[in-house]
């Protein structure tokens, strides 16, 4: 069972009215989101700070997720590995495309790469794990 970008995005709205997330596209095996940059979101140096690029892969994963077995909202991050490999952007969106790389029944792995809008640079690698509770999973 999968869940519509609709429906993800009713979800997300809902439970998580905190995130500064924006869903741009849900496929089989993966999602796209955005995140706009503002003062809040930078640290000194004139950078986005790590917990936001952090932030926006483990959502991007999450909502990636929700894609591929559906809506289900205890699935959990287990663990998130993030590769930070250039300065991002001050001044562009932070674009995140997420690949899920194995749908376990309950363990899922998928990686994002983190950019830049409007350069083809990454600026982190992350992969993360998801636990999917039991008999919960479509997959």
């Amino acid at each position: 069972m999968s869940a519509s970008k609709e429906e993800i995005v009713t979800f997300i709205t809902a439970e998580f009215p905190q995130t500064k997330c924006v869903i741009e596209t849900v496929g089989n095996n993966g999602a796209t989101l955005s995140h706009e940059i503002g003062i809040n979101e930078l640290r000194p140096g004139g950078t986005v700070s790590g917990p936001v690029l952090m932030s926006v892969a483990d959502v991007a994963i999450y909502v990636a997720i929700l894609g591929k077995i559906g809506i289900v909202p205890l699935t959990v991050t287990t663990s998130l590995t993030i590769n930070f490999l250039r300065k991002p952007s001050a001044q562009a969106r932070i674009i995140a495309e997420c690949t899920l790389l194995k749908v376990g029944r309950t363990l899922i792995v998928g990686e994002v790469s983190l950019y830049s809008e409007g350069s083809s640079d990454l600026v982190a690698h992350v992969v993360g794990t998801y636990s999917v509770p039991p008999n919960s999973s479509g997959a």
